[in-house]
């Protein structure tokens, strides 16, 4: 993921005129002022791990930007960063009609292997299934860190939906005794093809919440998709993050609440939509690689391209994504997250060690760049900046590519090394654009985040690079514009004169689950669908995926279905 973006490069961006299509409103259409309200304010927030972004946009006009330090307990940069938002733009609380944020702290939690719940994995599946018991491919450091168990009850169902075994409500009540003698808090249930038929999973959350009120429980069926170890492996994730999405999603709303604003809050997913509070509570682990998700959302909106490359570079990294009709391409193969294998949604980004603070070496005749990093400390250690690390944005100011710091500080810079940098550089953006395209057509390039004054002007195998305005805070933009989705996954028998039928099917549940989850009904849209015919079942199986997506419906709340605890 790449880091936060580099914080002098927002004031010297805003007041200026750029060369993207949104630019700041002028005074006169500032909310607050001329008593003038706004009535569709929304107010987009990035929880990075160095920096908290703030954007207020109305419409499709972004009045104003911010960013400040995040600290430790969350809640202290985004009050910063809102005030001074407040303090840019002059707008009124009372006026935001809906709060989007987007936050790292569930994936880094999981990453750092801390603040996870005690978790019990149950799987219905036996007599199949046997082989590869829950938890059996996780590393060592998060099973101990969850202090997992894995169990196994008969049940399931073939992808036709006919069962495996019956459901077995002694044998289940025994393995979640035994669970909770182990200690555990957090419950996590999986059943062999449960997007199918989630009848298993479904009876036994509720015989958990009868015997253990408010106990949490996770349903793969609501979070992975088909595929059983990857799915099982999301929902344990899920449920061990469930404890800190309590304290992270209550204590956001506390924040936002104490600020003056009463609009609802939404965090977003890593599809590039929303999800309400409740809904961010029980699944947490929707919001894994969000932060690029939004950046590359961000960088369509801003430069106004729906199909493109997104680069966004930061201090330490850069990531690479291609936006179809503007959403991110999703991951096609499962997806490793700190070790462990999972196939939930999520997007397909290549990160490569390079940012704004990459070290640039010497080594010989030439030069290397990266992978080590300052990161955020490049304001006080890059010579620029008055320090003494020589750094790839160095390189830039040295090559006249870049205008930050003080460039006399670079005079004396050996020319060649400056000429050395900037063309590996080059070379390695290029080949990460041409590694996430999908034809030999030369693409589209948006380059956003801080650390995007490294991109050049002109790139091979692209046929223009843009880098817009705001381009800094594209991460908290992109969260602040984004719809709300819908999706169906699912495994269908299809014939040949059903086609027609099992897609229009497949469609309409898409677009119900976007209104289900607070899409407004008439500005929902089909924008992708996916069939791939599964050779190694019987009955002509074809995997099906629909997703929809829709603007929110600010009149009322969102309401997700499936919910099974308090």
């Amino acid at each position: 993921m790449a880091a936060a973006f580099v914080p002098y490069l927002v004031a010297a961006q805003f007041g200026r005129r750029g060369r993207g299509r949104h630019r700041p409103a002028p005074a006169a259409d500032r909310p607050g002022e001329h008593g003038k309200g706004h009535p569709m304010l929304r107010l987009g927030i990035d929880v990075g791990g160095t920096n908290t972004d703030a954007v207020l946009i109305d419409g499709d006009r972004v009045l104003g930007a911010a960013k400040a330090a995040t600290t430790a307990d969350v809640s202290g940069g985004i009050v910063t960063a809102i005030g001074d938002l407040r303090q840019a733009t002059g707008f009124d609380p009372a006026t935001v009609t809906a709060v989007m944020i987007g936050t790292t702290h569930f994936t880094n939690a999981l990453v750092e292997g801390e603040r996870l719940a005690r978790t019990a994995a149950i799987r219905f599946g036996l007599p199949a299934t046997r082989a590869l018991p829950p938890l059996v491919d996780w590393p060592e450091r998060l099973v101990s860190a969850i202090d997992g168990h894995g169990y196994l009850c008969r049940g399931g169902h073939e992808y036709d939906g006919s069962p495996i075994a019956a459901f077995d409500e002694t044998e289940f009540r025994t393995v979640l005794d035994r669970a909770v003698e182990a200690g555990a808090t957090s419950f996590a249930l999986s059943s062999v093809f449960s997007p199918v038929n989630a009848e298993f999973e479904t009876r036994a959350a509720q015989i958990i919440a009868e015997r253990l009120p408010g106990a949490p429980v996770s349903l793969s069926h609501e979070i992975g998709r088909t595929g059983l170890l990857g799915r099982e492996n999301a929902t344990v994730v899920n449920a061990a993050l469930r404890d800190l999405a309590d304290q992270v999603t209550a204590g956001l709303r506390r924040t936002v609440a104490d600020a003056g604003i009463g609009a609802p809050v939404f965090l977003s997913q890593n599809d590039g939509t929303l999800m309400d509070v409740d809904h961010a509570r029980r699944h947490p682990v929707a919001t894994f690689a969000s932060g690029p998700t939004n950046s590359m959302r961000g960088g369509a909106f801003l430069s106004g391209l729906s199909s493109c490359a997104v680069v966004d570079i930061g201090g330490t990294t850069s990531d690479v994504g291609l936006l179809r009709n503007g959403f991110p391409r999703e991951a096609s193969a499962d997806v490793s997250v700190a070790g462990v294998r999972t196939n939930f949604r999520m997007p397909d980004v290549l990160s490569i060690g390079l940012g704004g603070g990459s070290h640039v070496v010497r080594e010989g005749n030439g030069v290397t760049v990266g992978p080590a990093s300052i990161g955020h400390r490049l304001t006080r250690q890059a010579l620029v900046f008055g320090g003494t690390r020589l750094t790839a944005t160095d390189a830039a100011v040295a090559g006249g590519r870049a205008d930050v710091g003080d460039a006399s500080l670079v005079a004396r810079l050996d020319r060649s090394v400056a000429v050395a940098a900037l063309k590996q550089i080059d070379e390695r953006l290029a080949e990460a654009v041409d590694r996430v395209r999908v034809s030999a057509e030369p693409v589209p390039v948006v380059a956003v985040g801080g650390g995007s004054i490294l991109m050049p002007g002109d790139l091979a195998g692209v046929s223009r690079v843009v880098r817009p305005d705001h381009f800094a805070v594209a991460n908290a933009i992109g969260a602040a514009i984004a719809q709300v989705g819908g999706e169906v996954d699912r495994v269908y028998p299809i014939v040949a004169q059903r086609r027609d039928a099992v897609l229009d099917e497949a469609r309409q549940e898409a677009a119900d689950r976007a209104v289900a989850a607070g899409a407004r009904p008439g500005s929902v849209e089909i924008v992708d669908v996916e069939e791939v015919p599964l050779a190694y079942l019987p009955g002509n199986a074809t995997r099906v995926r629909v997703k929809a997506v829709g603007e929110l419906n600010l009149d009322g709340g969102a309401v997700y279905p499936g919910g099974h605890d308090a």
